[in-house]
């Protein structure tokens, strides 16, 4: 969900010209585009740039320092977690290149990468419904769905403690896994709004009641795996997004994410899903022989994942609220596409 952006091109032109050029002497920064929305839990800066008769194409990722979609940016792990994918395995993550942790000169952290050329799924409208993914044909989609697949399985493959990603645990919400991303979601949830939350919180309760064992060591997770989170060229992945969200956990989270995502934007926005998508029973089994094992508890990762996607659209009403776009007794923060959806599947699992 956007929100509107207070910065100044030229200004912000000028001080991050003033920036890069500590770390490349003679730079100069040609134009700084400002999307007219930026997200909620990062701010997202394009830059073009000049230095010494070389044109590059940069992406500034500016901490947030306004209105907030999760109760903890967690900006710095981000950058750390990037900066280990793309300098130690191959996971194709955008190239980084500089990390200013301070304020100055933009009044938050941020971070620079290379831009990397491609098309990403809409999430607005839903990708099931317009824009290019629409207009593509069937074995571009498909091709589009195995490649993410393959990637998420090369990530769940990686060693999390051979790659130091011990900071990703977050202890104050509960030993790692699924306990500490309950713990995490409920407190979430009683931050986001403060108004009823009928179907969240008999999901909650459900989800507590049938808590499955995490039997194999934790892996990294992406938090937020979907092919909306891809660059795409010709139905390569390009580059792979948005590791705010990144845990530590079982890969069946992951891979619900994955499914329901794809399952909102289609039956939950009251659309088909578009010819040569793969069905959700066909990339578990896939999923399973890259996993090299049976899936676990599916159904329940299932669940969590409607349950978590409810708490995020609950904050981003609150949000809607807070902005004046709709009234304070407006039922979106409790009554949305996501919230339907998670009550469908609440029904089937009882």
């Amino acid at each position: 969900m956007p929100v509107p952006h207070q910065r100044d091109p030229e200004q912000t032109r000028r001080l991050l010209e003033g920036w890069l050029a500590r770390h490349l002497p003679g730079a100069r920064v040609r134009s700084v585009q400002i999307p007219q929305t930026s997200g909620f839990s990062n701010e997202t800066l394009l830059l073009e740039t000049d230095c010494e008769g070389r044109h590059r194409s940069l992406v500034v990722r500016v901490a947030p320092t306004g209105y907030q979609i999760f109760p903890e940016p967690r900006f710095t792990e981000q950058y750390r977690l990037m900066r280990i994918l793309h300098e130690r395995t191959d996971i194709p993550v955008p190239p980084i290149l500089w990390h200013e942790p301070s304020d100055e000169p933009l009044g938050a952290p941020f971070f620079v990468m290379a831009r990397v050329d491609g098309r990403v799924p809409t999430d607005m409208p839903p990708y099931h419904t317009d824009g290019w993914v629409t207009q593509v044909p069937p074995r571009e989609r498909a091709a589009m769905w195995w490649s993410a697949l393959e990637i998420l399985a090369r990530l769940h493959r990686l060693k999390a403690d051979e790659l130091g990603l011990e900071f990703l645990d977050q202890p104050q919400w509960g030993p790692v896994g699924i306990r500490q991303r309950l713990g995490y979601y409920e407190h979430y949830l009683s931050w986001a709004y403060p108004g009823p939350q009928e179907v969240a919180l008999r999901a909650l309760e459900w989800l507590k009641a049938n808590r499955p064992a995490e039997p194999d060591p934790p892996v990294l997770l992406w938090g937020d795996a979907r092919i909306g989170n891809v660059i795409y060229r010709d139905g390569v992945p390009q580059a792979v997004l948005d590791w705010e969200n990144a845990v530590l956990g079982a890969p069946e989270e992951d891979l619900a994410w994955y499914l329901w995502m794809d399952r909102h934007h289609s039956e939950g926005v009251g659309a088909e899903r578009l010819a040569g998508f793969p069905s959700h029973e066909e990339t578990v089994a896939r999923y399973a022989e890259l996993l090299g094992r049976p899936l676990r508890d599916l159904e329940y990762y299932q669940v969590l994942s409607g349950f978590k996607f409810a708490v995020m659209m609950a904050r981003i009403g609150q949000a809607m609220i807070d902005f004046g776009w709709i009234g304070p007794e407006d039922p979106f923060p409790y009554d949305n596409t996501a919230t339907r959806l998670l009550d469908t599947v609440l029904k089937e699992v009882a």
